[in-house]
Formats: structure tokens, C-alpha cells, sequence
């Protein structure tokens, strides 16, 4: 697709995001057909990308939004989203988050402490509001990834810990504007075990039964994101497995009459549309590699510099002999390396490099570091 628009590309200043809406549909069609075979609802997790073109493609497909933030709350209602379809996570909210989201009505708020809980309540009694809620329990499994990604264990700041549950149901009963409707999970990001979101499964099932004993009737059964994509070969598999993750859930998890399951689903959504397009300032001969210094940077994706993560790298214009190269850009710390030893045609300067699989965590991660204009963005069907 980059290369079939390389004349039009070539008209941006760089470092420019390049998003395919076509795959965009593509990708959301999938996992839409998928999950409606069970019933399933999905929210899109708007931190990985909350671009408004995105969204009005996220939101026209019927899924509704995960939010961290409270201006993400305010991005998707702005944008269209329902509030009914709108969730509210994060183990930080502050008071102004809360308040906002209980004038908007949304349909949940993902609460991860009892100190949460009692702040919830107190704004949900000023504004004579009951707040429904789900509460974000720390299943203790391994997700097998990045541990700065990792959320579901003990160690991790997420979630109310198993040993707590028997104290934070006590004082719910003394918290007359709440409304638990609910349970949340959610243990980390990029997994492409599957056999992780069994064992998540397993765990939720035990939890149930927990619940069913105290006679406490859940309604939502919410069990997260974080289902990978493949950076190494994009192009081969651009659109992630839906069918076997949905169905894993479909098969494992046991369900009570009447209960929904939601589902929080961002980069397996997104990441795919999306391209960092840079160009090639200079080319430093080094000793044991040559150096590809771009004017992209970590400013415009900081995921290689902060998780050491891969990002497939072409070259869009040359065609000659692949040398060695170290794919660097212009920021002022060592860490600001894209790849290195990376295979490339013969690069010079001028010419257009690809970083793939930048839609998510990409641009939203952006920051003005250095005193660096924000990239631009182009939308290609």
C-alpha cells in the first residue's frame, strides 16, 4: 500500500503517520463478526490510538470505547460514542475524571481499590448519582510479556488483590451510591500465547464461584485486551487471530445465565493500519555498522527506546544491495534507536523508511521532547 502511494508521500513533510483505512475496516469487521458469535461486547481501547478518523471507524462499527483518562472519557463521547457504551478504568482516577463521568452517565466505572471506591461514592452522592461499578480484580496471572505491559499480578499496582475481596464486599454494603454490577481482569498487553487467556479463564471461573457462594449476582463479566499482533511479518498477518481468541474464551470461560462478557481491545485493533513514514537525514560509516540517521524519533514512537520492542523497518525507495544498519533518529539520547544491525537496501539520504506496525502506542505516545513539532497524519483508503 506505502509503496503504490509513494508519489503522494512523497508531497508530506516527514516524519508523517501513514494509517490504511482500508485494513482499519478489515480488522474491525474481523473481530466484530467474531465476537458477535458469542454475544461478546467490545470496547476499543482508546489509549492506543484516539486519532478522531480512527475512532469514527471504531464507533460507526458498533463497539464501544475503554477509557483511562478522563479526557479519553471526554474524546469518545465527543466523537460519538454512547456513554452507555463507555467504561472507565484506571488506577489513578483523579476527582475532576470522576465527576465529569458522573454527569455523562456511563455505563461503568473499573474501581481497583477500596480507597477508590469510598472517593466514588462521595462524588456520587453530591450529585444524588449511584455510580455502577465493576471492580478490577488482580487475577495473578503471568501474561508472559514485557514487564513494564504486565498487569495482572500480585506485584503489579493494578486491581484489588484476591485476599481483599472479602473486606472491599463488606464495605460496598456501606456504600449506598454504588452499584456493583460487575468483575474486571486485565493482565497485560501483546500476548501472543493464547494459552494465557486460558489460565486468565480458569482463574475467572474460580472467582465466580467465590461470588455465586456469597450469593452476589454479577451481570458483566469484563476479561480485558491485550491480544498481540505480529510485528515481525505484518504483511503476512496483518489481521490477528479473532476466531481462536474469541473461541477460547467461548470454551473456557463458564458463564451464568444472563450474564454479557466484555472484551477491551486496542492494538489488536489498530496497530496494522499503522506507519511511521521518515525520512534519511545523513549516513554515518561506522566501524562495525553504518549508521541511518532519520528525522523521525522516539518523540514519534518511543515504543523501541522505552519496552527495547521490534518494528519491521523498508526502505521505500531503494532497491540496491542490503548493507547493515543501525536505524537511529535525531533525539538527543543514546536510546533513540529504531532497530539495530538492521538489513536494508542501500540507504542515502532522501529516502523514505517505513516503520511498521506504529498504530498503536505510535502517535498517542507522541511527546514535544527536544522541542519537536507533532508529526502529521494521513489517512489512505
Amino acid at each position: 500500500m506505502l509503496k503504490q502511494n509513494l508519489q503522494k508521500l512523497q508531497q508530506h513533510p516527514t516524519p508523517l503517520y501513514v494509517y490504511n483505512i482500508s485494513l482499519l475496516r478489515q480488522t474491525l469487521q474481523k473481530a466484530k463478526e467474531e465476537s458477535a458469535k458469542y454475544n461478546y461486547h467490545v470496547h476499543y481501547a482508546l489509549k492506543a490510538n484516539a486519532n478522531a478518523p480512527i475512532l469514527d471507524e471504531v464507533r460507526a462499527l458498533g463497539f464501544g470505547a475503554d477509557c483511562v483518562s478522563g479526557n479519553e472519557v471526554k474524546r469518545a463521547i465527543e466523537n460519538g460514542f454512547s456513554p452507555e457504551r463507555v467504561v472507565f478504568a484506571g488506577v489513578g482516577k483523579s476527582d475532576e475524571e470522576i465527576n465529569y463521568a458522573l454527569d455523562q452517565d456511563i455505563f461503568c466505572f473499573n474501581c481497583e481499590s477500596s480507597h477508590e471506591m469510598i472517593v466514588l461514592n462521595e462524588l456520587a452522592e453530591k450529585k444524588d448519582r449511584t455510580a455502577r461499578i465493576a471492580l478490577r480484580i488482580n487475577p495473578n496471572v503471568n501474561a508472559n510479556t514485557h514487564k513494564y505491559i504486565t498487569t495482572g499480578l500480585e506485584e503489579n499496582k493494578f486491581g484489588i488483590n484476591a485476599w481483599e475481596l472479602e473486606s472491599v464486599i463488606a464495605l460496598l454494603e456501606t456504600l449506598p451510591n454504588l452499584q456493583l454490577i460487575g468483575i474486571h481482569f486485565h493482565i497485560g498487553s501483546q500476548i501472543t500465547d493464547l494459552s494465557v487467556f486460558k489460565n486468565l479463564c480458569t482463574r475467572v471461573n474460580e472467582f465466580q464461584e467465590w461470588f455465586e457462594a456469597r450469593k452476589i449476582q454479577l451481570e458483566h463479566i469484563n476479561v480485558g485486551g491485550g491480544l498481540g499482533v505480529d510485528y515481525y511479518n505484518p504483511e503476512q498477518q496483518p489481521i490477528p487471530d479473532f476466531e481462536a481468541y474469541f473461541g477460547l474464551f467461548n470454551q473456557f470461560l463458564e458463564l451464568r445465565p444472563g450474564q454479557q462478557v466484555h472484551f477491551e481491545l486496542g492494538r489488536a485493533l489498530v496497530a496494522q493500519c499503522g506507519t511511521l513514514v521518515s525520512k534519511v537525514l545523513y549516513i554515518k560509516k561506522g566501524i562495525s555498522t553504518n549508521f541511518a540517521i532519520l528525522d523521525a524519533g522516539m518523540t514519534e514512537l518511543i515504543r523501541p527506546a522505552l519496552y527495547q520492542s521490534y518494528h519491521k523497518i523498508e526502505n521505500l525507495t531503494s532497491n540496491k544491495q542490503e548493507e547493515r544498519y543501525d536505524v537511529v533518529g535525531p533525539i538527543c539520547e543514546s536510546s533513540d534507536c529504531f532497530g539495530k544491525a538492521v538489513m536494508l537496501p542501500e540507504t542515502e539520504r532522501g529516502d523514505l523508511v517505513a516503520i511498521h506496525t506504529a498504530g498503536a502506542y505510535g502517535e498517542v505516545m507522541s511527546s514535544a521532547y527536544n522541542l519537536r513539532d507533532k508529526a502529521a497524519a494521513l489517512y489512505l483508503n
